[in-house]
């Protein structure tokens, strides 16, 4: 049985300084020299998870390959370590708060007064350590959200200060703080870093390393005087610059030794030197390409780029490893129209056609895809995306006048996109969907087969409403291909257009399982396609 170490990163000053990705190069750095890792998210809202939540509010809602809906974080973990999450990954107060009411109402705390200490923690410091107990890891990273001092956040730290005491030397705490750059002044201030440090103190937690997030490189004399102030040793205070991509912040950190630092204060032995040569191929890829895709992606939440951060990150993957810095213009679909969509599409390589509920900005996606379908543009819908491919060509293709999805149109006279008989008399919004990973056998020859190279794959859903079978006969007979199915309830996955290009809609999310070092093959399929336009273009 392994030793399993427990690792808690929290953050001071100000929220986004990057918890989630220094936590995700961690891992990267402790997973390169062979020790197993895995990282978990908790979020201080009482949302029992992120589905219900409005995009704006908190960008997007990844899903974990066994269906729970989970902090886009967790999207971050899965790229830079190749480790598939789960339910246990993710946690919320939501999930806590009902957990123990649900424990009450049994009888399981035999009548006793129910509190935030001990029963709040217990159940929290529970779910901390039930990654660790089957002994599958060397290391469990966990990650706080918010910022210390916030009210919500306060039954966490009370937890993990309490597993502390309980683990000794098998525990350690990573606090990333906020150094300003004062530009009037031309002064980097430390002062925030130490009331950030002393308030994490008062929780009764002394962190045991600094990251210190910073704009201007900070002098050696400044780190000392943090360490001093803050009562941690020299050696552990590192720097996290802006860096041109967060992909970079790993070799930041290794170049710093933050994973030596780790490894000496949780005592752990084994291991071996960090093996980052891939991880570095990359890099070298992604900053050195010289050759421009131009790639748009037409959804409705445009203004937040984190509602569509798997995407977008899929993509650059893709980009970079077929040689090509990633250009992504994001189009917003509620603005875009017949009058101006060859304005903004005519110099795209590749159009995306973004996921989403509800029918703000469909109307613009239907547009979008008709212009790509007549000037045979690579195009890729995703999830409400394809459902459109399949709204559109039912349209203006088999001339099915006010043809829709009965999530946009319940009285459609062509419910090309129906919702699934199990789900019509559900009214509750969370969590009964489609979710997670499901089966899809591909027809031989197809597009995305060619690209997976096999007939078989899983990718994870996250959907209500699915194609309408009724319908499939018509579609097939006109030229938009059935080419994916789900083997056990044969629902359609994939549609693809006959003789195009590259026009492909799936009803599942290929971005949920593309990775830095293993980008998703439909995501390289579609990249390879638009590149190849682009060259015919010339």
């Amino acid at each position: 049985m392994k030793d399993t170490k427990y690792i808690f990163v929290t953050g001071g000053v100000v929220s986004s300084l990057g918890k989630g990705i220094i936590s995700s190069s961690l891992a990267r750095l402790l997973l390169s020299r062979g020790y197993s890792v895995t990282v978990q998210k908790f979020d201080p809202y009482i949302n029992i998870d992120p589905g219900t939540l409005n995009p704006y509010e908190h960008g997007e809602c990844y899903v974990t390959s066994d269906g729970h809906e989970a902090d886009l974080d967790l999207g971050h973990y899965e790229r830079f370590t190749n480790i598939k999450t789960s339910r246990a990954n993710n946690l919320t107060t939501g999930r806590i708060y009902r957990d123990v009411i649900e424990k009450e109402r049994r009888g399981d705390y035999l009548g006793k007064t129910v509190q935030i200490v001990p029963h709040i923690t217990d159940e929290i410091k529970r779910n901390v350590k039930k990654l660790g107990e089957n002994g599958n890891y060397d290391f469990v990273i966990t990650e706080i959200g918010g910022t210390v001092g916030d009210i919500e956040s306060t039954p966490y730290l009370e937890a993990v200060r309490q597993l502390k005491w309980e683990l000794g030397k098998n525990a350690l705490f990573i606090h990333l703080t906020y150094v300003p750059y004062i530009k009037a002044a031309k002064e980097l201030k430390t002062k925030p870093t130490q009331h950030s440090v002393k308030m994490l103190q008062q929780t009764g937690i002394q962190p045991d390393v600094l990251v210190l997030r910073t704009e201007k490189e900070l002098p050696p004399q400044m780190c000392r005087k943090v360490a001093q102030f803050c009562n941690v040793s020299p050696e552990a205070v590192f720097q996290s610059l802006d860096a041109k991509s967060i992909y970079e912040v790993p070799l930041m950190m290794a170049a710093q030794g933050l994973d030596q630092i780790v490894l000496e204060k949780t005592e752990t032995e084994g291991g071996h030197e960090p093996d980052l040569k891939d991880w570095n191929i990359f890099l070298d890829k992604l900053h050195n390409a010289t050759k421009e895709i131009n790639i748009a992606l037409v959804g409705k939440y445009v203004e937040l780029q984190d509602a569509y951060k798997s995407i977008s990150e899929s993509l650059s993957h893709a980009a970079a490893w077929n040689d090509h810095k990633l250009n992504l213009t994001y189009i917003h679909s509620e603005k875009l129209t017949e009058a101006d969509v060859a304005t903004k599409l005519g110099n795209m390589d590749g159009v995306i056609v973004a996921p989403g509920f509800g029918k703000r900005g469909i109307e613009g996606k239907l547009v979008a895809l008709k212009w790509c379908r007549e000037h045979d543009v690579p195009t890729l819908g995703i999830c409400l995306g394809m459902q459109c491919m399949v709204i559109e060509f039912a349209r203006n293709v088999l001339g099915y006048k006010g043809a829709n999805s009965v999530e946009m149109d319940p009285s459609t006279p062509y419910p090309v996109i129906d919702i699934m008989e199990e789900q019509k008399n559900i009214s509750d919004k969370g969590g009964t969907m489609r979710l997670g990973a499901y089966d899809c056998e591909l027809m031989e020859n197809s597009i995305p087969a060619k690209a997976y190279g096999k007939k078989k794959v899983s990718e994870r859903h996250r959907h209500r409403y699915e194609f309408n079978e009724k319908y499939r006969q018509d579609f097939e007979e006109n030229g938009l291909k059935c080419v994916g199915v789900n083997p056990g309830t044969k629902l359609v996955e994939v549609v693809e257009g006959e003789g195009k290009r590259w026009f492909v809609g799936t009803q599942y999310h290929p971005e949920y399982q593309s990775t830095v070092l293993n980008p998703n093959p439909l995501f390289m399929s579609f990249i390879q396609a638009a590149i190849a336009y682009s060259e015919e273009k010339k």
